[in-house]
């Protein structure tokens, strides 16, 4: 934790004019009109305040709000009714040199409560908002910043000059595909890809108006944008400013990436856990272990990325996926939800997306263990979501979503395979005879006993499954008989011959 006489010490651009209340601080934003000024633990950013009468304004609408301090640019910050107006209010009143940018404040005085704060979460997106924010105070016009997939991260308040365009990018969270064509017609994203410059957009498709573009680099990688509304062409020393911005909002967007990665694996490590021992899991019950297989890539990387793709484009913005002994497991809820879309993260919304994804590559799968009613059934399920993906792998079932209690019978029998261990041998009765037979003279008495067994003896079905004469079968089974004794008539030895059978010709 920080308060506002530390937070002030650790930077050098601040100077304390009258100390306040002295509370703790955790966020820094700017003053929005007709708004509450802030709010306890924050410090509100003087922006655009002109002179004393509006200072004295600022402090009324911050200590109403109960922020715990205001910055005022100087000489701004000492004028002698702003400082009896602070002493009274008692809000701190802050000074910032008149030469440094606000961009950089924000910046600094993030950077400082998240490392007093640390481990928590940084709140880097509400950062970005105070970032947009600042771009338009700089622009004069409303400003969106998006990521190099053209998806927003934030805008800024500014509302009066917008067009529909902006409208329907704001709600949507991503460009509109008729304003995306006109863009890819004008050479937007590739420009933004090669280089640095700023793009003018001309005016295109409903009603949008001109834009400025600013791409956002760090070390020759394109990370994203600032888009400007630029009804009216933007001067360049404001073009200028808005360039310094993204240098700051660059260093931001990698900080962000890093903390999504950090976060990730934080995520993938408690998922495991839940996997393997049984850990909790942020999501009610009940919940099934699920293996998502297929796709071109044959590493685990490449198909976690094409997973989180295909989630996050089908509405599971928080995914849980982990990486575990070479698979890729997802938990989700499978809740009896009738007569309601299904949620994402759910069982029926897996079925829908994979309905939508394997039109596309009939290679995606999904294997879903059993139901887990706690959290301790997870290692079950998960092992019984390994057990199906292997029988989708060998070509055993076929790949689209396997729920295990649909093929239930394909698991049973491919237990008993692995437990028959015909690895240390056969153990006894007439398989080993009949499979030296079959190995020394080409015969196929293997073959035909299994059908057998699989058509309960009868003799048409069996000739048919091996295409052959019913004669010609009946004199196998006579030679069978003669080579080595079989009793066929316990019910128990057919079900280990069928089971040794089933190990041998795998």
């Amino acid at each position: 934790m920080i308060d506002v006489a530390d937070l002030v010490d650790s930077l050098g651009l601040l100077r304390l004019v009258t100390p306040g209340r002295g509370g703790q601080v955790h966020d820094v934003v700017l003053a929005e009109p007709g708004e509450a000024a802030g709010q306890p633990g924050e410090i509100v950013l003087g922006v655009g305040v002109p002179g004393p009468a509006d200072a004295a304004a600022l402090l009324e609408r911050a200590a109403a709000a109960g922020a715990d301090g205001v910055v005022l640019k100087a000489p701004l910050a000492r004028d002698a009714a702003v400082v009896e107006t602070a002493r009274r209010l008692k809000p701190a009143l802050i000074e910032l040199q008149p030469d440094t940018s606000w961009t950089h404040v924000i910046w600094l005085v993030r950077g400082a409560i998240d490392r007093a704060y640390a481990p928590q979460p940084s709140g880097g997106h509400d950062d970005l908002f105070s970032l947009a924010d600042t771009a338009a105070e700089i622009a004069g016009a409303p400003v969106t910043v998006e990521d190099a997939r053209s998806r927003v991260l934030a805008y800024s308040g500014r509302q009066d000059t917008t067009d529909p365009a902006r409208v329907s990018t704001i709600v949507g969270r991503r460009v509109p595909p008729q304003v995306i064509a006109h863009l890819r017609a004008c050479g937007v994203f590739r420009k933004l890809a090669r280089s640095s410059e700023p793009i003018i957009v001309p005016a295109g498709p409903d009603e949008m108006l001109p834009r400025l573009v600013i791409p956002v680099r760090a070390g020759g990688e394109w990370l994203g944008s600032i888009w400007v509304v630029a009804r009216t062409p933007i001067p360049q020393d404001r073009v200028r400013r808005l360039r310094d911005l993204a240098s700051v909002l660059a260093l931001h967007l990698l900080r962000l990436r890093a903390e999504a990665g950090v976060a990730r694996r934080l995520s993938a490590d408690h998922l495991r856990a839940a996997l393997r021992d049984g850990a909790a899991v942020p999501t009610p019950a009940p919940w099934r272990a699920v293996i998502l297989g297929g796709g071109e890539s044959g590493d685990i990387r490449g198909r976690l990325d094409l997973w989180e793709a295909i989630t996050h484009r089908f509405g599971w913005h928080r995914p849980l996926l982990a990486d575990l002994d070479g698979a890729l497991f997802a938990v989700l809820t499978d809740p009896p939800r009738p007569g309601r879309e299904p949620d994402a993260g759910s069982m029926p919304w897996l079925r829908t997306v994979l309905t939508e994804v394997r039109t596309h590559d009939r290679a995606l799968y999904a294997a879903a263990g059993g139901l887990a009613e706690a959290p301790a059934d997870l290692p079950r399920s998960r092992a019984e979501a390994a057990e199906l993906d292997a029988l989708v792998t060998s070509g055993r079932l076929s790949p689209g979503l396997v729920l295990l209690e649909d093929v239930w019978d394909a698991v049973i029998v491919e237990r008993a395979r692995k437990a028959t261990g015909i690895d240390t041998g056969l153990l006894g009765g007439p398989l080993p005879v009949l499979k030296t037979h079959d190995d020394t003279h080409g015969t196929a008495f293997l073959a035909t006993l299994a059908a057998w067994l699989d058509h309960y003896g009868d003799t048409k079905g069996t000739a048919q499954a091996l295409d052959v004469h019913p004669n010609t079968l009946r004199y196998r089974l006579r030679r069978m008989a003669e080579v080595t004794p079989i009793d066929l008539s316990s019910p128990q030895l057919r079900l280990a011959l069928r089971l040794q059978l089933n190990a041998l010709m795998r």
